[in-house]
Protein backbone atom coordinates (compact mmCIF):
# COMPACT_ATOMS: atom_id res chain seq x y z
CA UNK A 1 0.00 0.00 0.00
CA UNK A 2 1.43 3.38 -1.11
CA UNK A 3 1.40 6.46 1.12
CA UNK A 4 -1.07 9.30 0.56
CA UNK A 5 0.60 11.78 -1.65
CA UNK A 6 1.45 15.30 0.10
CA UNK A 7 -0.08 17.14 -3.30
CA UNK A 8 -0.20 21.14 -0.42
CA UNK A 9 1.42 22.13 2.18
CA UNK A 10 -0.74 24.64 4.04
CA UNK A 11 0.64 26.08 6.90
CA UNK A 12 -1.62 28.30 9.42
CA UNK A 13 -0.47 32.35 9.36
CA UNK A 14 0.14 33.95 12.75
CA UNK A 15 -1.55 37.29 11.24
CA UNK A 16 -4.81 35.35 10.30
CA UNK A 17 -5.65 34.76 6.61
CA UNK A 18 -3.95 37.79 4.76
CA UNK A 19 -0.61 37.12 3.80
CA UNK A 20 1.83 39.97 4.68
CA UNK A 21 3.47 41.45 1.70
CA UNK A 22 6.63 42.75 1.14
CA UNK A 23 6.69 44.73 -1.76
CA UNK A 24 4.16 47.05 -3.37
CA UNK A 25 1.49 49.42 -1.87
CA UNK A 26 -0.07 48.84 1.46
CA UNK A 27 3.18 46.29 2.16
CA UNK A 28 5.59 46.05 4.64
CA UNK A 29 8.19 48.30 2.44
CA UNK A 30 5.16 51.34 2.60
CA UNK A 31 5.35 51.35 5.87
CA UNK A 32 9.29 51.40 6.02
CA UNK A 33 9.02 54.33 3.35
CA UNK A 34 7.10 56.01 5.39
CA UNK A 35 9.71 55.47 8.34
CA UNK A 36 12.15 56.70 6.20
CA UNK A 37 10.48 59.51 4.89
CA UNK A 38 10.26 60.95 8.57
CA UNK A 39 13.54 60.27 9.40
CA UNK A 40 14.35 62.30 6.38
CA UNK A 41 12.65 65.48 7.42
CA UNK A 42 14.20 65.07 11.04
CA UNK A 43 17.82 64.17 9.69
CA UNK A 44 17.86 67.82 7.52
CA UNK A 45 16.02 69.91 10.87
CA UNK A 46 18.98 68.44 12.76
CA UNK A 47 21.34 69.35 9.95
CA UNK A 48 19.94 72.86 9.75
CA UNK A 49 19.80 73.35 13.59
CA UNK A 50 23.59 72.59 13.20
CA UNK A 51 24.50 74.76 10.47
CA UNK A 52 23.15 77.83 12.04
CA UNK A 53 25.19 76.15 14.83
CA UNK A 54 28.23 76.66 12.55
CA UNK A 55 27.43 79.92 11.29
CA UNK A 56 26.88 80.93 14.88
CA UNK A 57 30.49 79.48 16.69
CA UNK A 58 32.13 81.53 13.66
CA UNK A 59 30.91 85.01 16.02
CA UNK A 60 30.29 84.14 19.30
CA UNK A 61 32.87 85.34 21.83
CA UNK A 62 34.99 82.66 23.57
CA UNK A 63 37.17 84.87 25.70
CA UNK A 64 37.71 82.71 29.00
CA UNK A 65 35.52 80.13 27.83
CA UNK A 66 36.72 76.99 28.79
CA UNK A 67 35.96 72.48 28.36
CA UNK A 68 36.37 70.57 30.86
CA UNK A 69 38.06 67.36 29.98
CA UNK A 70 37.49 64.13 32.68
CA UNK A 71 40.02 61.54 32.40
CA UNK A 72 41.06 58.45 34.73
CA UNK A 73 43.18 60.99 36.55
CA UNK A 74 40.38 63.54 36.91
CA UNK A 75 39.22 66.20 34.88
CA UNK A 76 41.02 69.27 33.64
CA UNK A 77 40.34 71.96 31.64
CA UNK A 78 40.86 73.02 27.94
CA UNK A 79 40.47 76.80 26.65
CA UNK A 80 38.04 76.90 24.32
CA UNK A 81 39.21 77.45 20.48
CA UNK A 82 37.38 78.45 17.97
CA UNK A 83 39.23 76.53 15.73
CA UNK A 84 38.17 73.17 17.89
CA UNK A 85 34.65 74.56 18.20
CA UNK A 86 34.31 74.73 14.59
CA UNK A 87 36.12 71.93 13.51
CA UNK A 88 33.64 69.68 16.23
CA UNK A 89 30.71 71.69 14.88
CA UNK A 90 31.44 70.64 11.40
CA UNK A 91 31.69 67.23 11.94
CA UNK A 92 28.74 66.54 13.56
CA UNK A 93 27.43 68.91 10.19
CA UNK A 94 29.42 66.34 8.26
CA UNK A 95 28.14 63.05 9.88
CA UNK A 96 24.02 64.34 9.73
CA UNK A 97 24.15 65.42 6.21
CA UNK A 98 25.82 61.98 5.31
CA UNK A 99 23.14 59.93 6.78
CA UNK A 100 20.76 62.50 5.65
CA UNK A 101 22.09 61.59 2.11
CA UNK A 102 22.40 57.62 2.94
CA UNK A 103 18.33 58.17 4.06
CA UNK A 104 17.10 60.24 0.57
CA UNK A 105 19.00 57.18 -1.09
CA UNK A 106 17.10 53.83 0.78
CA UNK A 107 14.10 55.96 0.16
CA UNK A 108 14.47 56.07 -3.30
CA UNK A 109 15.26 52.06 -3.03
CA UNK A 110 11.99 51.62 -0.75
CA UNK A 111 9.83 53.99 -3.63
CA UNK A 112 10.90 50.98 -5.98
CA UNK A 113 9.56 48.12 -3.78
CA UNK A 114 6.48 49.75 -3.12
CA UNK A 115 5.61 50.43 -6.31
CA UNK A 116 7.05 46.77 -6.74
CA UNK A 117 9.70 46.87 -8.55
CA UNK A 118 12.64 45.66 -6.66
CA UNK A 119 15.49 44.99 -8.92
CA UNK A 120 15.16 48.70 -10.82
CA UNK A 121 18.47 50.10 -12.94
CA UNK A 122 18.71 52.54 -10.39
CA UNK A 123 18.75 50.66 -7.25
CA UNK A 124 22.39 49.57 -7.92
CA UNK A 125 23.77 53.11 -8.10
CA UNK A 126 22.03 54.20 -5.21
CA UNK A 127 23.31 51.23 -3.20
CA UNK A 128 26.94 51.64 -4.21
CA UNK A 129 26.50 55.49 -3.48
CA UNK A 130 25.08 54.01 0.18
CA UNK A 131 28.18 51.81 0.33
CA UNK A 132 30.62 54.85 -0.30
CA UNK A 133 28.93 57.19 2.13
CA UNK A 134 29.21 54.34 4.71
CA UNK A 135 32.83 53.79 3.86
CA UNK A 136 33.49 57.73 4.19
CA UNK A 137 31.74 58.39 7.18
CA UNK A 138 33.55 55.11 8.84
CA UNK A 139 37.07 56.55 8.11
CA UNK A 140 36.06 59.79 9.01
CA UNK A 141 34.71 58.80 12.55
CA UNK A 142 37.58 56.71 13.09
CA UNK A 143 40.43 59.75 12.33
CA UNK A 144 37.90 62.23 14.47
CA UNK A 145 38.66 59.84 17.31
CA UNK A 146 42.21 59.88 16.63
CA UNK A 147 42.26 63.59 16.48
CA UNK A 148 40.06 63.83 19.75
CA UNK A 149 42.24 61.47 21.71
CA UNK A 150 45.56 63.25 21.24
CA UNK A 151 43.56 66.70 21.63
CA UNK A 152 42.69 65.63 25.21
CA UNK A 153 44.72 62.11 26.26
CA UNK A 154 43.25 59.70 28.91
CA UNK A 155 39.10 60.88 27.75
CA UNK A 156 38.65 59.19 24.88
CA UNK A 157 40.75 56.29 23.15
CA UNK A 158 41.04 55.59 19.64
CA UNK A 159 39.06 52.92 17.65
CA UNK A 160 41.01 50.18 17.58
CA UNK A 161 40.84 47.93 14.30
CA UNK A 162 39.38 45.04 15.83
CA UNK A 163 36.42 47.79 16.17
CA UNK A 164 36.28 48.53 12.60
CA UNK A 165 35.09 45.28 11.66
CA UNK A 166 31.75 45.70 11.85
CA UNK A 167 31.49 49.13 9.93
CA UNK A 168 33.47 47.67 7.17
CA UNK A 169 31.30 44.59 7.43
CA UNK A 170 28.65 46.80 6.72
CA UNK A 171 29.52 48.37 3.79
CA UNK A 172 31.12 45.33 2.19
CA UNK A 173 27.44 43.74 2.93
CA UNK A 174 25.87 46.95 1.13
CA UNK A 175 28.45 46.33 -2.11
CA UNK A 176 27.38 43.10 -2.60
CA UNK A 177 23.76 43.94 -2.05
CA UNK A 178 24.88 45.83 -5.20
CA UNK A 179 25.99 42.94 -7.08
CA UNK A 180 22.83 41.48 -6.52
CA UNK A 181 20.47 44.21 -7.84
CA UNK A 182 22.86 44.14 -10.58
CA UNK A 183 22.42 40.72 -11.63
CA UNK A 184 18.55 40.51 -10.60
CA UNK A 185 17.96 43.53 -12.89
CA UNK A 186 19.86 41.47 -15.83
CA UNK A 187 17.92 38.49 -15.22
CA UNK A 188 14.96 40.63 -15.54
CA UNK A 189 15.88 42.14 -18.76
CA UNK A 190 16.87 38.49 -20.22
CA UNK A 191 13.38 37.68 -18.99
CA UNK A 192 11.79 40.78 -20.47
CA UNK A 193 13.45 40.29 -23.95
CA UNK A 194 12.43 36.42 -24.02
CA UNK A 195 8.49 36.98 -23.76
Amino acid sequence: MRPPRLTRLTLPRPWGSAALRTLGPGSVSSLLKVGLDVAYVLLWAILAILILAFVAAVFIPLDNLTVTVDDAAGGRELPLERAILLFAVGSFCAYFGAFALIVGRLRAIFRTLTQGDPFHPENISRLRQIGLILAVVTGGVWLWQIWAARLAPGAMEPQGVGELLTPIFSVLVVFVLAEVFREGARLRREAELTI
